[in-house]
């Protein structure tokens, strides 16, 4: 018998490095509608320091543990009810772990259409399989003989329906189904070959057309290029495991012979019959169904990898540094449409739009520079931010003419990604916003003001729109919408929310807040005005204790009454702070921000009243830096004049640029001509780098030397090492079915970039199938 399966919590403890009661407690604050933003900043002292990332997954795996026992008492009842579940059979299924292992004891009982060895069992041969499987020694063809009938016309027909009784027991043996699965995750090779006659129309796919790998270690990009590329029938995939075995008796057959104790070679006449069962089972029923299923767990893997990337990414765009409270002139690049101007107040309030027309076929660059910087001086412009769209390094080139000629003080230009921006300018939060405003000067505005806060602005825009992921139509949506929200949520979280000046949609990310109250509060602040306190948050319709409790802590109000609503210091936690500003004999706003004084502190000395040491740290940390931004000092990549398109580019150039997508095998970066390069991982440092984000984040400005220029492709290889390696070439990359990899595209499409390869995609899969 089985022994017992460990408790959820122990399960999950030793998956995240921590002690059951650990887990028992983050798990008691979850189903007790707490955020796992809240459990890790406010409740370290309940969850022994849980870090939001051990919550996170915390969070997933219990969902799967609990999916997993209410299935496992499903398929207990339908056993028990069937009148077939065994004290044993019971003690097997209590003692599974995965739903893998639980299906495979299911199989034998699961209801199902009928079967061709359920046409056999009625025609009465179950009493012939089952005396060729009990005595080896007696010849299979004459013991079907005595079978026949009206139904049963020879001793072929006989056997045949013996095979098929047989062969569904092989199948559905849960011990035999699970070695064979280890050893296909273990030997097994996903093959493509290229469909007859679609060479032509499946060109894209050509690396593809005659391609074999080892399943397991198959990378994120190549298993969701070849799933695509068998979903539009250009070629045929196939599970294959030991094709090259030069051995009479398969691996995976020998494995069948031996559960069955049926000799491979030199048997008996039952052992030669069975042997051929066997074979044909394993042909016939078990491969197609571990296939099946080995696909899924591809699939499943490669999503899972291809989400953490883009997810990864996703985290440094959401968390870059942003420019500040400026007033800010964006400009959304255009040739024959015109540049879109837009200027907003240091708050983002859009204060006055303009359309120019610098480029073919008008070419007023006179008259564009002149409403330009006509805008600039009337509205103090501190920043200028330019999309990095079509036409970008132009519309830069025009607002550097125009800077230059402007006297004294001269705002700062800044090229930012425009990505997703499209989407925001025609949807219903911009048409709530800028009500009026002509769609494409939409755009405008959004770009300002991702410049000044990127988290403030990205959030209004579904973040698959962003584009810093790979395949992200091709794999599970669900599954990546919910990752995606999550990242949103950590980062909006992580830094703090101004509730008097925050948008609704930037609200309805804070823990405890959702889109409905989001709505709500700022309806409020509207009718009366900004928030003064904290407390003042209870006033709000439908916010009441509980809510507040979430979202409080992470609400901050700047200039208010009490000052350490500015701060992260959660409202509960007050009387402790105040505690410490009494020990210091000092005025609150004359002790936050002096470092010095409360360093001296010991702060075992505010413990008590349900406040522990880690709280109280935090306290002393947040008054040390009130209000503090995790976020990086701003800073912007400067393109070189003169290289503005591909033809400008030589190998050798040193350049400045702005990484925009961070894959497995390198890091894109975007060096001002119109096509990101690619440094792959080999270039990334001067020591060995596994990961490239280990180096490297989406947003950061990096200094890059080109190695190749493939202007026909599109494609530039570039290096971030210090070191010059003589003759050596530059790193391959792969074909992508499909895409261009850092191709910028000609308006704000979401981009598609390259899949990681190789390395994690092993684990993803293995973590699949253990959980499966």
């Amino acid at each position: 018998m089985a022994s017992p399966r460990p408790p959820i919590d122990h399960i999950i403890a030793s998956e995240i490095g921590a002690r059951p009661e650990q887990v028992a407690a983050a798990v008691a604050l979850l189903d007790g509608g707490a955020t796992v933003p809240f459990v890790a900043r406010y409740r370290k002292e309940a969850t022994g320091g849980l870090d939001d990332t051990q919550l996170r997954t915390l969070e997933t795996r219990l969902a799967y543990l609990r999916e997993l026992e209410s299935r496992r008492d499903t398929v207990l009842r339908s056993i028990r009810d069937q009148g077939k579940l065994t004290r044993e059979l019971e003690g097997a299924i209590s003692a599974a772990t995965t739903r893998a292992t639980l299906e495979d004891l299911y199989l034998p009982f699961r209801p199902k259409r009928r079967t061709r060895a359920d046409a056999a069992r009625e025609k009465g041969l179950a009493p012939l399989a089952e005396r060729i499987l009990a005595d080896r020694s007696l010849d299979p063809a004459k013991l079907a003989t005595a079978f026949l009938s009206d139904q049963v016309p020879d001793a072929k027909a006989a056997l045949e329906g013996a095979r098929d009784i047989v062969a569904e027991t092989m199948s559905e043996t849960p011990v035999l189904v699970g070695a064979i699965r280890r050893h296909l995750v273990d030997k097994a090779r996903i093959r493509a070959r290229v469909a007859k006659g679609k060479e032509e129309a499946g060109a894209k796919f050509s690396d593809y057309f005659d391609h074999e790998e080892k399943w397991a270690s198959a990378p994120s990009h190549r298993v969701l290029a070849l799933l695509r590329a068998a979903k539009e029938g250009v070629v045929s995939l196939d599970i294959e495991v030991d094709a090259d075995d030069p051995s009479p008796v398969k691996p995976v057959e020998a494995m069948i012979a031996r559960e069955f104790r049926v000799k491979t070679s030199g048997g008996t006449p039952g052992d030669d019959w069975l042997m051929g069962v066997a074979r044909w089972a394993w042909r016939q029923k078990i491969h197609g169904s571990l296939s099946t299923e080995m696909m899924a767990t591809m699939k499943e893997g490669a999503d899972a990898e291809a989400i953490r990337v883009f997810s990864r990414n996703l985290k440094d765009i959401l968390l870059a540094a942003p420019a500040g409270p400026k007033a800010t002139m964006g400009l959304d690049p255009g040739i024959r449409t015109g540049v879109k101007v837009a200027v907003v107040d240091p708050t983002g309030r859009l204060v006055e739009t303009a359309t120019v027309y610098p480029f073919q076929p008008r070419n007023d660059v006179q008259g564009a520079m002149a409403v330009l910087a006509g805008l600039i001086g009337k509205h103090k412009v501190e920043l200028v931010a330019i999309g990095n769209g079509t036409a970008s390094r132009e519309t830069e080139k025009l607002a550097a003419d125009v800077i230059a000629a402007l006297p004294g003080a001269k705002p700062t230009k800044v090229v930012v990604s425009e990505a997703g921006a499209s989407v925001y300018s025609a949807s219903e939060i911009a048409s709530r916003e800028l009500p009026g405003v002509d769609v494409s000067l939409r755009g405008a505005a959004s770009i300002a003001r991702r410049l000044q806060d990127p988290l403030a602005e990205i959030v209004k825009v579904d973040p698959k729109a962003i584009g810093v992921g790979q395949y992200q139509h091709d794999v599970d949506q669900p599954a990546l919408s919910r990752a995606l929200e999550t990242v949103v949520e950590d980062a909006v979280n992580a830094v703090g929310v101004d509730v008097n000046t925050a948008s609704p949609a930037l609200l309805s990310h804070v823990s405890g807040i959702g889109p409905t109250l989001a709505e709500a509060i700022v309806a409020h602040r509207d009718k009366e005005g900004p928030f003064k306190t904290r407390r003042a948050l209870l006033k709000v319709p439908r916010l009441g204790p509980k809510a507040f409790e979430q979202c409080a802590g992470f609400l901050r109000i700047q200039g208010g009454t009490e000052p350490l609503d500015a701060s992260a210091v959660h409202p509960e936690a007050y009387p402790v702070a105040r505690k410490i500003v009494e020990a210091c004999g000092r005025d609150l706003r004359s002790l936050m921000g002096d470092g010095a004084t409360l360093k001296g502190l010991d702060p075992q000395r505010f413990v008590g009243d349900g406040f522990g040491l880690p709280t109280v740290r935090d306290i002393l940390a947040e008054l040390e830096k009130p209000g503090r931004d995790p976020r990086p000092a701003f800073r912007t990549a400067t393109f070189t004049d003169g290289v503005n398109e591909i033809a400008d580019l030589r190998p050798g150039m040193m350049l400045e640029g702005t990484v925009t997508n961070v894959a497995a095998f390198g890091a894109f970066v975007d060096i001002g001509v119109h096509q990101d390069g690619l440094v792959h991982v080999s270039q990334i440092a001067d020591r060995f780098v596994k990961d490239p984000a280990d180096v490297v984040k989406a947003g950061q400005v990096v200094r890059v030397r080109v190695l190749e220029v493939d202007a026909k492709r599109k494609r530039i290889s570039l290096s971030m090492k210090t070191q010059v390696e003589a003759g050596a070439p530059p790193p391959r990359r792969e074909a992508e079915a499909g895409t261009k990899p850092g191709q910028r595209p000609e308006r704000r499409e979401a981009k598609s970039a390259p899949a990681p390869q190789g390395g994690a995609l092993g684990a993803a899969l293995a973590e699949a199938f253990r959980r499966r």
